[in-house]
């Protein structure tokens, strides 16, 4: 069963997904851990509680490891939507919209949008 992912893995992992596998610490420190003041060891932890939660595996390759990805960033986020929705808005979608409309969120070019996807769902 897929977990949310805390904070600082979840921005590990759109590291991972936006560049070509394999990915290896030291391009997560370019792009993500010096920016965070993390320190490498940081992030290799990170990246080992990531192997354990089953979201990347791991091969050694010399001196460096490599990762790559074991659950894409769609199926996250379908993931992460739908555990959204059922916790905030009991699985409604006119709830969410409500919500996003009276916060002042949607637009009234975002509700003529929202229309035209309803539209050509029906279709």
């Amino acid at each position: 069963i897929m977990k949310k992912l805390p904070d600082a893995e979840f921005e590990i992992m759109k590291v991972v997904w936006a560049n070509e596998p394999p990915i290896t610490s030291r391009i997560i420190m370019q792009q993500l851990g010096n920016a965070k003041g993390w320190k490498a060891q940081t992030v290799i932890s990170l990246l080992l509680r990531l192997v354990e939660r089953g979201f990347i595996r791991t091969e050694k390759n010399g001196k460096e490891r490599n990762y790559y990805p074991l659950i894409s960033k769609e199926d996250y986020l379908k993931f992460e939507t739908g555990d959204f929705m059922e916790r905030f808005h009991a699985n409604s979608f006119v709830s969410l919209v409500n919500t996003l409309y009276s916060g002042k969120k949607l637009s009234d070019g975002d509700l003529d949008q929202l229309a035209k996807w309803l539209e050509e769902m029906r279709d």
